[in-house]
């Protein structure tokens, strides 16, 4: 993408009243406005499903259409990539979604305990290497953060083409703290599918899908 793309993006977004562009500042003070008043924000009492490291919004945009009972906002620190997620809500007046550009590490700044119903984590960097373990988005110390803002029992989905994701995330799993709901290597070649694992796919996805890639799919909760 040129610069003069990426500008444009950043200079629309600024005039999106769904697109929230917090101060790294702001939020390592605990001082962001909405944390604990996403009810004021949406202006109803609807649970909150979170979409991190959203992309271009695919998921967060598909969902709130299809669960207008619910709340979504999808969560990215690339402004210019969620844009077109955020252009569609403006031109189709998507009344329950939010973006927000922050880093996913600062996520118990941005919600309150309990405050997050659901969390979709898809298409992640799996952060192979060793030394970027931390960064790894359902590495224990990340599923600590989330489990801090989660509702209990609130719902964890990861869907990856990394195999090495998938078996590693399975085994962070491996322990009494979590129950698996639902884990399968291949998903679209599963016919018991929940619906919602394969009803859309990023513009990543489809690329993996027509290499022959499968794409691993779990659900999972903390006890």
């Amino acid at each position: 993408m040129g610069s003069k793309n990426k500008l444009r993006r950043f200079r629309e977004n600024e005039t999106f009243t769904h697109v929230i562009q917090p101060e790294r500042e702001i939020l390592q003070k605990d001082q962001f406005e909405w944390k604990g008043q996403w009810t004021s924000f949406f202006q109803n009492e609807h649970p909150i499903v979170l979409e991190l490291g959203c992309g271009k919004g695919e998921y967060t945009v598909y969902l709130a259409e299809k669960h207008p009972d619910k709340n979504f906002i999808g969560i990215d620190i690339k402004g210019a990539r969620f844009w077109r997620g955020a252009k569609t809500v403006a031109e189709k007046k998507i009344p329950n979604v939010a973006f927000i550009r922050a880093q996913i590490e600062m996520i118990a700044n941005l919600f309150a305990a309990g405050e997050v119903t659901e969390i979709w984590i898809t298409f992640p960097d799996p952060q192979i290497k060793f030394k970027r373990s931390k960064h790894r988005l359902t590495h224990p110390s990340m599923l600590a953060l989330y489990h801090q803002i989660l509702v209990p029992q609130g719902t964890i989905h990861l869907k990856t083409d990394s195999e090495f994701l998938h078996g590693y995330t399975l085994g962070i799993l491996d322990n009494s703290n979590y129950l698996i709901e639902y884990a399968h290597h291949d998903i679209y070649n599963n016919p018991y599918a929940p619906e919602a694992a394969t009803a859309i796919q990023t513009f990543y996805e489809k690329m993996f899908l027509d290499s022959g890639k499968p794409i691993t799919y779990l659900k999972f909760y903390h006890r």
